[in-house]
């Protein structure tokens, strides 16, 4: 299986298998697609913004917060502030949670270490 499939597996099955309280069947594909688009983005930057998806994904920013949401609480991404693309102010910039990503290398077949 290789990174891309596995990927969009395990993040499928995190938002299906854990729906949140009032989500709706049209929400939980809305959050696969964006995973789907933020998968192929990470080997190109493991930093993700909402302005860079609205660009890509052509969504207004407001439907890409309300899509990102979920995926953070459910803890498939992780939230942090950074410089905004100016460098003055600050951004919203998400990553890949840490979590996610070990147990994606551990389906993948990365040998399993003791954490010390």
């Amino acid at each position: 299986m290789g990174f891309e499939q596995a990927f969009l597996t395990m993040s499928m099955n995190q938002i299906l298998a854990n729906p949140l309280d009032g989500e709706t069947p049209s929400a939980h594909l809305k959050q696969i697609g964006l995973m789907t688009v933020i998968g192929c983005l990470k080997s190109d930057d493991p930093l993700i913004t909402i302005t860079r998806l609205t660009e890509i994904t052509g969504l207004t920013r407001s439907a890409v917060a309300e899509t990102i949401g979920p995926l953070v609480e459910r803890g498939l991404l992780v939230e942090k502030m950074g410089k905004n693309s100016m460098g003055r102010g600050t951004a919203r910039q998400f990553e890949i949670s840490p979590a996610f990503m070990q147990t994606l290398g551990l389906i993948m077949g990365d040998p399993i270490r003791d954490a010390k």
